[in-house]
Formats: C-alpha cells, structure tokens, sequence
C-alpha cells in the first residue's frame, strides 16, 4: 500500500509541476540527483548521509554536521533535503561536501540512490521515516540515527491502522529524542534503543548567538532608547502590537515581517498611523536615528536583531503555529507570542520558567506591556528566566556524539 500511495503521489508532483514553481523546483532537483551523485561522489570517501525535510530540520542538524565534521574529517558530508525551502537556501552551505534533493521514497529511487552513494552511516532529522530507504540501509547494515524526534499518541504509528506502516521504525540503530513521553510512546512498540538528549536546536541558537553579526544600522537606530523586536510577524499579531507602540512614542520598535511582499507591507505602514519608518535597505546609520520604526525587508538578520530588543515578540500564534522563540530567548529577553503554541515544547517551557507569555488579544498584550514598563525588577527576572531556560536545554550535540560510534 505505501508503495502505490509514493507512486501515487509521484504522478501527482509531476502533474503539479507544469503549475507550481515551488514543486517544479523540486520534481527539477529530484531527477537530477543521481546524476549529480555520479558526478561528485568520491568512490573512496566514506560519507555520513544527512537528511532533512527543510530549513527548520537543517538548523536542528547543523550543530551535529559540524562537530563531525571538526573532530571526524576522514568522513565526507552527504546532506539532502526533500522541500526547495530548505535545498534553495542551503545550496551553497560550506558544511557539506554535496548537497541535493532526496529523490521520493519509491523502490527504485531509493536502490538508485544508496548505490550511488553507499553511506556508511545516516542521520534523519526529527520526522523523516522513509519506508524504501530505511528499509534498504537496514538491509545493507548501515547504523541509521534519528536526531531530535519527538512522538505524540496520535501519530499514525500508534494507530491500529498504521502498525504496518510503523515497522518502518525497526530499521533505526537509535533514536535520539527531545522528551520522556517519546521514549516511553516507542517501549509501547517494543523498541528500546532510545535516549532522551533534548533538542539541538538549543545548541543551535547557542551556535548563532555565538556567531551574530554585529548591525551598526539598528544600533544607530535603537540610540540608547528603549526597544521592543518583532520577529516573523503576521497580520494578525500587527493589529495587535501595532497599535499599542503607536501610543508609546517612547519605544522603539523594529519589525521583521515573515512576508516581507509590497502588500505586506503596506499593511503595517497602514497600521503604524504616520510614525517615522524607514526600511533596513534604504537604513544608512545616520537616517536611522530619528526613526521611530524599523522594518526588516529582508532576509537573515532577525537572530541577530533580537539581541537589540529589551521585550520580543515572535509571530505566528494567530495562525498555523508560532515560529521559532527559542531564537529570541537565548538573548535574554521575554518572549511573547500568540495562542497557537500548545504544539510547541519551547514555548511551553518558557511559559513554565516565567521566559514566555501567551497573549490573545490586545488587552492581554497592553497589560503585559504596562507590568514591564512599570516593573523594572519583574522585566528583569523574566528576561534572566528566558536565557537560563535556553542554556539548560543544551548539549544534545554532546550527547549524541558519545552514543554514536564513528
């Protein structure tokens, strides 16, 4: 059944192709994937083979590429994604030896792939349980790794109807998850090769704070007042915050929109009601500094802004689920976000710790504003709550380097 359903879909990205230039991008990419393995692959290298779906499970597994490769160079990185977002963005990554498409999961692709590339090892981030390619490494003997998954009761492999489909999670050597409750979900499928690490992704954000780049443009504009950073905002949380810095002319505020489209943006410019904007790519440090508001119109920057925030508000709670707030956190400032973010373990957790602060509407949002503003003590143990919740996740990396044996 698996097997008809991917040659099923197969048909459908080629057909979609013709109409979508996201998936022809991708259709593009996976046909040419074992051309250009032939062409680069070192017949005498031994490579590790990376897999993630996209640019959010590249960052979970970028910390663990890294270390292997600075501490293991005999090894060559193989690093493959099935989404253009991640590929399009990471094509060009220095970290890798040969970066592609992962060609959909049908018999023939995935024989077609491991022999051009005979991985001696595999690391798949967080969801990817290919049926073919787990099942074939399993086969050919090669240890494959499952770094920073996590597993809810209602996912298909704990379903009556997926105990088939499941099977597919005897073929990792271990399982490297973020909580308790996934090891404990697994033991109810008889697998026991598994260890609670945490996430790398808080390695992660340690790694980009460590590396921020250094913005003479927002210093300037920041001018020793007070600031409040939104990051991956949409319309939604605009009409929220928006409003309240527009009665607070004694803030500044720097928004980094998750679209940054000419419509987009003239929404915002609508909603900030006449205060003094200027966009980051026509910022010079000089016009900057009178400025009342900056906005982000590109991309790249907002780890690096965050850390010019005295309060952060991270985007996406008013729609399919918040993005990433442990990338603020790590500053050391509180993050506020909208209530989509039951899903969301880091967002929980800060909650916990006092880091983090749910908002439903613009009343809960002013009044969490106000005790910041009037209770410099308060504002000052939330931010120290946030960065202490980040430093003591870390050291997953850590983890996973003692278990594997390279």
């Amino acid at each position: 059944m698996y097997n008809f359903i991917m040659q099923c879909y197969q048909a459908g990205v080629a057909i979609d192709s013709f109409f979508n230039s996201k998936v022809k991008k991708m259709w593009k990419g996976e046909r040419q994937t074992v051309k250009t393995l032939r062409e680069k692959v070192d017949p005498k290298a031994k490579y590790i083979w990376f897999h993630a779906a996209s640019l959010g499970e590249f960052e979970q597994g970028r910390p663990l590429i890294e270390k292997i490769r600075e501490q293991h160079p005999e090894y060559k990185i193989l690093l493959t994604f099935f989404s253009p977002s991640g590929y399009e963005v990471r094509k060009n990554y220095k970290g890798a030896d040969i970066i592609c498409y992962l060609p959909l999961d049908t018999r023939r692709n995935a024989r077609r792939f491991l022999r051009a590339v005979r991985p001696v090892m595999a690391f798949f981030i967080k969801y990817e349980f290919w049926y073919n390619y787990l099942h074939i490494l399993k086969h050919r003997n090669v240890p494959v790794y499952s770094v920073s998954s996590i597993f809810r009761p209602d996912q298909v492999f704990f379903k009556w109807y997926g105990k088939q489909y499941g099977r597919v999670l005897k073929c990792f050597t271990k399982f490297f998850v973020q909580n308790e409750t996934s090891e404990k979900l697994l033991a109810t499928l008889g697998i026991g090769n598994v260890e609670v690490v945490g996430d790398t992704r808080f390695d992660r954000v340690l790694q980009i704070k460590d590396a921020s780049k250094k913005l003479p443009i927002v210093k300037n504009f920041c001018n020793g007042k007070r600031v409040f950073v939104a990051g991956s905002s949409w319309l939604p949380d605009e009409e929220i915050f928006i409003p309240y810095f527009n009665l607070k002319k004694d803030w500044k505020l720097i928004i980094a929109p998750h679209v940054i489209s000419d419509e987009h943006l003239e929404q915002i410019m609508q909603l900030l009601k006449g205060r003094k904007v200027v966009r980051y790519t026509e910022a010079t440090e000089d016009n900057v500094k009178d400025a009342e508001v900056l906005i982000i119109d590109c991309f790249g920057l907002l780890s690096s802004i965050y850390h010019y925030g005295e309060v952060s508000y991270v985007g996406g709670g008013f729609g399919a689920g918040i993005h990433n707030v442990i990338e603020a956190a790590v500053w050391g400032t509180p993050v506020i976000f909208g209530p989509k973010n039951q899903n969301f373990r880091e967002a929980q957790g800060l909650k916990n710790v006092h880091g983090g602060f749910e908002i439903t509407d613009y009343a809960g949002f002013s009044a969490l504003m106000e005790q910041f503003i009037s209770d410099n003590i308060y504002l000052t143990t939330c931010s120290r709550n946030a960065a202490k919740y980040v430093e003591s996740l870390a050291g997953a990396t850590d983890k996973i380097l003692q278990s594997v044996k390279l």
